[in-house]
């Protein structure tokens, strides 16, 4: 009788909810200022224009350091620098709550902005090495969801804080949920399944069979080709779109719910949290759908058909939701603009992965800096056309990027990796 084979283990779906969480926290360290904001306003009389600096210090960092964290990544590895980077924006976190003035704060956000740009592509590198195929999309989608729940829970959790105990509490606790993560991973996490003493053959032999990879004579990584390839510039150009739309509902949503409807600390909190809950369905479901396409209309109509459904969906219903003067009506119009919104990011980075691939590190971090430049520009922008030309101006514009990202994946193929893999020497 033949030995029935070993089942092989899940080292990577822990990988992979240990990420989850990491995106959690990233998006509750960033989003807690804006819900801070009309307090901090209220205690140091910073004017929208203000305001919009001290969110854009922390993008224009994000955008700098975005290549060289990526590439940080794939040197030293997933497991030292994450938790190198996550001590260090974790660090700025906590000291936000010391800020005494406009400039101080934006350098506090601009250094914290510095530790945050290496997460997404760093994270993305460490599933790289773990993940299959097959389930890079949902993963992806799962992921961001993680962050779309951070965005979405800590209005509400910030708004409580505030009310009990001040604007600078929630920095100061939100900087331990940091701390706490860096410990787990930097003990769990290896850079390879075959480093993984909890891995067994069978996983490791899955997940080899599966990534298929045929090793670079040459290890650097090949920038000149990556830079260079119209697959990467027409991902980095429809993710601006994305970031320059999601930035608005991070940043200034709840700032534009005090202004426009007038309420009060702990129902702003609520309503700001209802399009990004709204989001987290939209990032599991993206995903999902887009892994269960692959099979039956090839892998890059399965990315390709989600993210444009999606694209046209938020430019759609964004439109509609600035025109309903009433917040109850109006905020569930907003959320199904977040909802599919969100059906378009665990593809975006699931195609970072597709064409990346050993090199998914810095690949990703091309897509994300121009996505933190779309994020800038909204962050600076935003206060600008309020003052000029209010908040239906303001959020027309994602309107137009919305359909303009549509048109631009019609073009994206997930099937063309962005640099060429030399076979082995024999």
């Amino acid at each position: 009788m033949t030995a029935p084979a070993t089942r092989p283990t899940r080292v990577r779906h822990i990988v992979l909810w240990l990420t989850v969480a990491l995106y959690l926290i990233t998006y509750m360290d960033r989003v807690v200022i804006s819900a801070a904001i009309p307090s901090i306003q209220k205690e140091y009389g910073f004017t929208d224009i203000t305001v919009g600096w001290i969110l854009a210090a922390f993008q224009i960092s994000y955008t700098i350091f975005n290549i060289p964290s990526g590439w940080f990544g794939d040197k030293i590895g997933a497991r030292k620098a994450l938790t190198m980077i996550v001590a260090w924006w974790s660090a700025f976190t906590a000291l936000t709550a010391m800020t005494f003035s406009a400039t101080s704060m934006i350098v506090c956000r601009f250094l914290f902005g510095a530790g945050e740009a290496g997460a997404f592509p760093i994270a993305t590198r460490s599933l790289s090495n773990w993940l299959l195929p097959s389930e890079r999309g949902w993963a992806q989608g799962v992921t961001h969801a993680g962050s779309r729940l951070g965005g979405a829970v800590t209005p509400v959790i910030v708004a409580a804080i505030i009310a009990a105990l001040g604007w600078r509490a929630p920095f100061l606790i939100f900087a331990g949920f940091g701390v706490a993560w860096g410990v787990v991973w930097f003990f769990y996490y290896r850079d390879r399944p075959e480093e993984h003493d909890s891995t067994n053959s069978a996983e490791r032999e899955l997940i080899r069979s599966s990534l298929n990879r045929r090793t670079r004579k040459d290890q650097r990584v090949p920038w000149s080709q990556i830079l260079t390839n119209p697959q990467m510039w027409l991902l980095a150009l429809m993710y601006a779109c994305y970031g320059y739309s999601i930035n608005i509902y991070l940043s200034w949503f709840p700032k534009y719910l005090v202004d426009t409807h007038h309420l009060t600390l702990a129902k702003m909190g609520l309503y700001a949290s209802l399009p990004l809950m709204a989001g987290v369905g939209g990032d599991i479901l993206g995903g999902w759908i887009s892994d269960h396409l692959v099979t039956r209309i090839g892998l890059t109509w399965a990315r390709r058909l989600v993210a444009i459904v999606g694209f046209i969906g938020a430019g759609t219903f964004i439109l509609l939701a600035i025109n309903i003067p009433d917040p109850e009506l109006g905020i569930p119009v907003f959320a199904l603009a977040v909802f599919f919104l969100e059906l378009t990011v665990g593809v975006s980075w699931a195609v970072a992965l597709d064409i990346g691939d050993e090199f998914a590190g810095s690949v990703s971090a091309v897509m994300n800096t121009t996505g933190s430049v779309g994020q800038t520009f909204s962050a600076a922008g935003t206060g600008y056309l309020v003052t000029a030309y209010g908040w239906n101006a303001a959020f027309s514009v994602l309107g137009l990027l919305g359909f303009l990202a549509a048109i631009l994946f019609i073009r994206i193929d997930a099937s063309k990796r962005v640099y060429d893999a030399e076979p082995a020497e024999a």
